[in-house]
């Protein structure tokens, strides 16, 4: 059974992908990040994959267990008042049987989004876009079966695994976009794109509202701007992995520093102010803002 507010935040968060205003997301991985992003005031909170295998010692692509995932989500779930949306790779099955399955778990847990890709473990080939618009087609009659508008980010991988042209990527992307919203998703994830005019393009030939990725681990350069984003019509943005690469690279340069030099410098700059360092820490154990 949903609940009626489980039901009330799902209907919120489609919402947030209106195109109004662009839906920027800053990726946790435990509950005490995403306390602190609430606390932020950020309107969702959405999870990380990768960072959420690196906080167990695991590699990405579903090597933690749905299990795991889901006793991490459910915590998540019930430390922060605003919707959370899951990101669950390519659904925890090989059949839709077994996604499904996987998928009324988590809705259990209290979500009211996911992020499916159709890559699997980062391969070149992408999954049948037949096949995976059954996947999606299937998660969107199990959510209406409950009453619940769960809402489905589909993610295709074009961009990042295959060895195609430009061209060739951005028209499978447009294509693929758009089969995966006739099937059922509210929402198309397109990643790494930072081109602008590739961007102004796939948001004209996707009918449907489009999240980018800005991960700077991942690309050349900056990623365009939340405010660039916008005016090109983007509807969501995503900081995916980075911000948990962030915080494991910050620890590094301290170890570094500490062991080289057996000084303090990076670590006492990121605490200046003292304040402001321990505001985050109330912040996320949920005592201040």
């Amino acid at each position: 059974m949903v609940s009626t507010i489980q039901k009330e935040k799902a209907d919120m968060f489609l919402k947030f992908h209106d195109g109004k205003e662009i839906l920027v997301l800053l990726n946790s991985w435990d509950i005490g990040s995403s306390k602190l992003v609430e606390a932020c005031g950020y309107k969702a909170v959405a999870t990380t994959s990768m960072g959420i295998a690196a906080s167990l010692g695991r590699p990405d692509c579903e090597a933690t267990t749905l299990e795991e995932v889901l006793q991490i989500v459910s915590g998540i779930v019930n430390a922060v008042q605003v919707p959370v949306t899951v990101d669950f790779e390519t659904g925890y099955g090989k059949t839709v049987d077994e996604i499904l399955t996987s998928v009324g778990k988590l809705i259990k847990t209290g979500i009211v989004g996911i992020n499916i890709e159709d890559s699997i473990e980062m391969s070149p080939s992408l999954i049948d876009e037949r096949e995976f618009c059954e996947r999606i087609s299937a998660i969107r009659a199990f959510s209406n079966s409950l009453g619940f508008h769960l809402v489905i980010n589909a993610r295709t991988d074009s961009f990042y695994t295959s060895r195609a042209s430009e061209k060739e990527k951005l028209a499978e992307s447009i294509k693929r976009g758009n089969k995966y919203r006739e099937a059922g998703a509210d929402c198309i994830f397109v990643q790494p794109v930072w081109d602008k005019a590739i961007i102004r393009t796939l948001v004209k030939e996707i009918n449907a509202p489009l999240n980018i990725l800005s991960n700077p681990a991942i690309g050349d350069g900056l990623p365009p701007s939340v405010n660039e984003l916008q005016d090109m019509g983007v509807a969501r943005l995503s900081l995916g992995s980075s911000l948990m690469k962030a915080s494991l690279a910050l620890m590094k340069k301290v170890a570094d520093e500490l062991s080289q030099k057996g000084t303090y410098s990076i670590l006492s700059d990121t605490m200046t102010p003292r304040t402001d360092a321990a505001l985050a820490y109330k912040m996320a154990i949920g005592s201040g803002k």
